[in-house]
C-alpha cells in the first residue's frame, strides 16, 4: 500500500469525486479552524447573553423563573467549558471584546422568540463546531452544549405556550 495514501485526512483525498454530498467538512483537519472560529463568537457574546438572559428572568413570572434560572446557568456552564476547550487548543485565552449594547426585547413573548431561536441556531454551529475535534473529551463537551441548547429550545417552547398562545403578554 502506498505510504502516502496513509497518511491523507481520508481515502481519495485530494481527487474525492462527491456523488451524493461532499465530506470534507467532516474531516477534523478542515473543519479544526472553523470550529475555532464558532467557539470565539459563542463566547464573545457572553455579556449580551448575560443582560439577555437577566431581562427574561426579571420578566418572567414569579412560578417561571427556576426554568429561566436553569437556561442561563446552563449558559454560563457552557461559557467556561468553550473558553477552557479553546485555551487547552491554542495556549491562549479568547480575546476580550467590546462593550456591548443590549437592546431590551418589546415584551417577554418576543424575548421568549428570540431566546428560542437563537437556542436553535446554536446548536447547529455547535453541530458544526463537533466536526473540528477529534479528541473525545472535546467532542463531549461540545456534545454536553448542543443537547443543552435542544432541552432549551423545548423549555423556551414550553414557555412560549404557557405566555404567549393564550393573549396573556
Amino acid at each position: 500500500m502506498n505510504s502516502s495514501y496513509l497518511k491523507s485526512p481520508y481515502p481519495g483525498y485530494p481527487y474525492t469525486t462527491y456523488k451524493y454530498y461532499p465530506t470534507f467538512m467532516y474531516v477534523p483537519v478542515y473543519a479544526y479552524p472553523e470550529a475555532l472560529q464558532i467557539i470565539i463568537q459563542s463566547v464573545s457574546a457572553e455579556k449580551e447573553d448575560e443582560l439577555f438572559y437577566n431581562y427574561l428572568l426579571n420578566a418572567a413570572p414569579q412560578e417561571q423563573k427556576e426554568i429561566v434560572a436553569s437556561i442561563r446557568d446552563d449558559e454560563l456552564k457552557h461559557f467556561k467549558m468553550l473558553r477552557q476547550i479553546y485555551w487547552e487548543v491554542t495556549g491562549q485565552d479568547i480575546p476580550q471584546t467590546a462593550e456591548v449594547s443590549f437592546e431590551e426585547p418589546k415584551s417577554f413573548c418576543e424575548g421568549i422568540k428570540k431566546a428560542l431561536f437563537g437556542e436553535l441556531a446554536a446548536v447547529e454551529r455547535y453541530r458544526k463546531a463537533l466536526n473540528g475535534f477529534e479528541f473525545l473529551p472535546y467532542r463531549n463537551m461540545i456534545t454536553e452544549i448542543y443537547t443543552d441548547e435542544l432541552k432549551h429550545g423545548s423549555k423556551w417552547n414550553f414557555l412560549y405556550t404557557l405566555n404567549c398562545l393564550s393573549g396573556q403578554r
